[in-house]
């Protein structure tokens, strides 16, 4: 039986409430499942031109921007929520459609530490992994062991240590090479008390929560942190004190955004938010276009306001 669909709104399961059909859409709740899928897939776009060949990964629809157009190709929607304490007591395998808030819950109800950055983190496990998430000095491949992925082509499993997923900033040998899906992960932990644990964890929430604007729809941070080697000197001085670890010097892009006089710029129902600039948010009713444009426009100011690059953190789909 058929378990993929045919054009399927992904609207729904945008962070952002954008997001046009998928040509074709499925969901899978294990590695069997994608395997499957995966089979299902190549017969079925056997005669397809390559640009229609393209294969999606959703996970909690935060971090990426997709086309009103849609997708033409297939998109997989991981729903694998595998999470139990393997014999080593502080190692646990996590599936990669498990959100991060569900994994946090997990680690304070087992008094596990190591993953207290990570609170209010939107999205999978899977989709940190891929993107190398991080915030407040930690990243997730901090605490990665091993990762098991599918590649496309054989269908084979493939499992790596942490070296030899070429962990950088925000990125990954995933994101790079994208051909491989995360299926899973294997989390190196660390015993701690559950209330030390738990009140680190809601100081993160409480933070994001007073800082970020998750009172519209979003997608988290639009652009990367900049390293402090591509800042001015003169920017570097001005900025000394804002100057943060993240887990190497950079300058946080919403000073720079401030700064540029760019909170509350406007571009359809697109708006930089005037809670945290590096976050654009949808007053209603926003396009894909909208959102794109206003990117673009912030970037060629800062270009020429500061002859800084900025460089997405999210993905365009």
């Amino acid at each position: 039986m058929t378990i993929i669909q045919e054009k399927v709104s992904l609207k729904k399961y945008s962070n952002f409430r954008i997001g046009g059909m998928a040509r074709y859409f499925a969901q899978i709740e294990s590695a069997e499942e994608l395997i499957q899928v995966l089979d299902e897939w190549r017969r079925i776009s056997a005669k397809f031109p390559q640009k229609d060949k393209k294969i999606f990964i959703l996970g909690g629809g935060t971090n990426i921007l997709i086309s009103d157009k849609g997708f033409s190709g297939l998109v997989i929607h991981s729903l694998i929520k595998d999470i139990k304490i393997l014999e080593e007591d502080t190692k646990i395998l996590v599936g990669s459609g498990i959100l991060m808030k569900d994994l946090l819950d997990f680690c304070v109800e087992n008094s596990l530490s190591g993953l207290e950055w990570a609170g209010g983190l939107p999205g999978t496990i899977g989709g940190a992994i891929r993107g190398n998430a991080g915030a407040f000095g930690g990243e997730i491949k901090d605490s990665v062991f091993e990762i098991a992925s599918i590649n496309i082509q054989t269908l084979k499993l493939q499992k790596r240590k942490k070296k030899d997923c070429f962990f950088g900033y925000r990125t990954s040998i995933f994101k790079s090479l994208n051909e491989e899906i995360i299926v899973g992960a294997i989390l190196n932990l660390k015993k701690g008390d559950k209330d030390s644990i738990k009140r680190k964890i809601k100081e993160k929430i409480d933070y994001r929560t007073d800082r970020h604007p998750l009172n519209y729809p979003n997608i988290g941070s639009i652009f990367k942190n900049i390293p402090l080697q591509n800042v001015p000197r003169k920017l570097q001085e001005e900025f000394s004190a804002s100057v943060k670890n993240d887990p190497f010097p950079v300058l946080p892009t919403a000073k720079l955004l401030a700064l540029a006089g760019l909170k509350g710029k406007k571009q359809g129902e697109a708006m930089v938010s005037q809670k945290h600039p590096n976050f654009i948010v949808n007053l209603g009713n926003v396009t894909s276009e909208d959102v794109l444009k206003l990117i673009s426009e912030i970037k060629n100011i800062i270009k020429n306001k500061y002859s800084i690059e900025l460089e997405e953190e999210i993905t365009i789909i």
